[in-house]
């Protein structure tokens, strides 16, 4: 169950969640965004266009790279937020640290 993650620039990582964010895949999800800010990544999109899941140990790992990048200057941003994810934004009020954009691509722009 592995992400798909794309540079766009030197600065910026879309990571494509996939199906799920969850308690089987948060170590993966967090080792790999790590070794992406070592490289020199600051800006993360991540794209729940497919998501069904995300439960709270993946959302404490989305908020282990934000803790990570934001001393460094950088964002993580929610591209095309599926329904069961918009839930989860909703009840746990996520939505006040991470912005939101309709599409990845609506979100580099923002970005960049």
């Amino acid at each position: 169950m592995s992400f798909d993650l794309d540079t766009t620039n030197d600065d910026t990582t879309v990571v494509h969640i996939g199906k799920a964010l969850d308690f089987r895949n948060a170590a993966e999800f967090k080792k790999l965004c790590q070794e992406r800010v070592r490289d020199g990544s600051r800006n993360f999109v991540l794209d729940f266009s497919d998501t069904g899941i995300l439960d709270s140990t993946g959302l404490g790992s989305i908020f282990s790279l934000y803790r990570q990048v934001s001393p460094l200057n950088g964002q993580v941003v929610f591209a095309a937020v599926s329904r069961p994810v918009q839930v989860v934004v909703q009840l746990t009020r996520t939505y006040k640290v991470f912005r939101q954009f309709p599409s990845v691509q609506d979100a580099q722009e923002a970005l960049n």
